[in-house]
């Protein structure tokens, strides 16, 4: 299991080698991604997971568990550092009183890691985001990206500069961005419909913004990007609206329920209409089907700078959020005995949700499964706190997109692959892989 990512890291970084196009900073890029996954595979098999339960994958796989000497688990330190032990089989070690380590954490070693893994995920995030301007079709030095970044900019611009400064910050900032509002949507669909498997085109965002981009090409004749964003943002928002309301038909405040099922059924109908529009013209089918796949490839600061304030927005109301969240986790009727206005908790959630899923909508197309699959990744280590599990998960986003997008660039270099199809590529396996290792967490 080390070995593996050093095995693959090796052969990117050797098929990345000068005379197939290859740059240094890629080879740096892929070969310290590699030895950084397998350093991790090594603290968690070799340490967590055989210094607390007995067992790696590998003894798993055999059904033999490693002690010490005085029969009790190792510990994570000593399972790391090759202390002395001895492998017996599973039963055998059961029958002689063998039982795995229990973490109960204190609420202050409970704030500790969750401070603790905030902080490595800001830096593996500032790592990426070098990554993410000197990876791509074209390699570069780091001289040159260093050149290309930093101030004055009164010299005549090399070529090298013009890529760094118009494409490929543009790219990774949008990507952040887009990263960010994804994440913390996921978080607050999942929380306000109790479902673990909802994500935020559940409310009929990502299909209302498709059918607004659909009608607007056919019967407007908007051919650009830019003219997307704002066709693509209305749709989403009045989708969300149009659900918002008939879920709150005959009471006073929408239930989980009823928002899953009029997102449904809202999707399910702005999904035909987009259909029989695509179908009948071949023009809107053509320009559509470059948008509905979802990229962050060949859009700017242009499209970028008019969706920041809805995102501002969507991010602040996310995060005055949380705490409602958290008491709305405890039923509805408790909330209310708490005092907390459940109508207004939904509002803001719902309107947090519309303007960060619609903006990231219209910024990039629908990209699905961050919102789906990071939530679940932050409560590994933050549990289901919101006013934590919201800045994690918009952490997590970012990286999630970030990376996707990076391996994009050279998995079929010189062309490159959008970041929707390289998410559905590998993230879905990932996430069948976490389903099947711990249980979902009952929201």
């Amino acid at each position: 299991m080390v070995v593996l990512p050093l095995a693959v890291g090796a052969l990117v970084v050797h098929s990345l080698r000068d005379a197939n196009g290859g740059g240094t900073a890629d080879r740096v890029v892929f070969g310290g991604f590699a030895l950084a996954v397998a350093v991790a595979v090594l603290v968690w098999n070799r340490g967590f997971a055989q210094g607390r339960r007995g067992a790696s994958t590998g003894l798993t796989w055999l059904g033999l568990v490693a002690r010490g000497p005085d029969g009790r688990p190792l510990g994570v330190r000593r399972s790391l550092l090759f202390a002395p032990r001895q492998v017996v089989r599973r039963v055998t070690a059961i029958d002689e009183g063998f039982a795995a380590i229990e973490v109960d954490l204190t609420p202050a070693q409970l704030r500790l890691r969750r401070v603790a893994g905030l902080l490595a995920l800001l830096v593996l995030l500032v790592v990426l985001l070098v990554a993410s301007v000197a990876v791509g079709s074209r390699p570069l030095s780091f001289g040159e990206i260093w050149h290309g970044i930093v101030p004055p900019y009164d010299t005549t611009p090399t070529e090298a500069d013009l890529i760094v400064r118009d494409l490929r910050t543009p790219r990774t900032l949008l990507g952040l961005v887009t990263g960010i509002a994804l994440g913390l949507a996921g978080g607050l669909i999942q929380g306000h419909t109790r479902n673990p498997l909802a994500d935020p085109g559940i409310l009929g965002v990502s299909a209302g913004a498709a059918c607004a981009v659909v009608l607007a090409i056919t019967f407007l004749g908007v051919t650009s990007a830019v003219g997307y964003i704002w066709f693509a943002l209305a749709g989403a928002l009045v989708t969300s609206l149009v659900v918002f309301g008939l879920a709150s038909v005959g009471s006073s405040s929408p239930s989980p329920v009823c928002l899953v099922l009029g997102g449904a059924a809202v999707a399910a109908f702005l999904s035909a209409v987009t259909s029989a529009v695509v179908l009948l013209d071949q023009t809107t089918l053509d320009a559509y089907r470059f948008w509905v796949v979802g990229s962050v490839a060949g859009r700017g600061l242009e499209i970028l700078l008019p969706l920041l304030p809805f995102f501002a927005l969507g991010t602040v109301l996310a995060m005055v959020n949380a705490p409602g969240l958290n008491i709305l986790s405890l039923g509805e009727e408790v909330a209310r005995s708490l005092g907390t206005s459940v109508a207004l908790n939904r509002t803001v959630g719902i309107t947090a949700l519309t303007l960060l899923a619609g903006a990231a909508t219209a910024a990039c197309g629908p990209i699905a499964f961050i919102g789906l699959a990071v939530p679940h990744i932050a409560r590994a280590f933050t549990g289901p706190d919101y006013r934590w599990l919201l800045p994690c998960s918009a952490l997590i986003g970012a990286i999630m997109l970030l990376t996707c997008d990076i391996l994009g660039r050279v998995a079929a270099r010189p062309g490159e692959l959008q970041v929707g199809i390289v998410l559905a590529l590998v993230g879905s396996p990932f996430f069948i892989a976490l389903v099947r290792r711990r249980k979902l967490v009952t929201l």
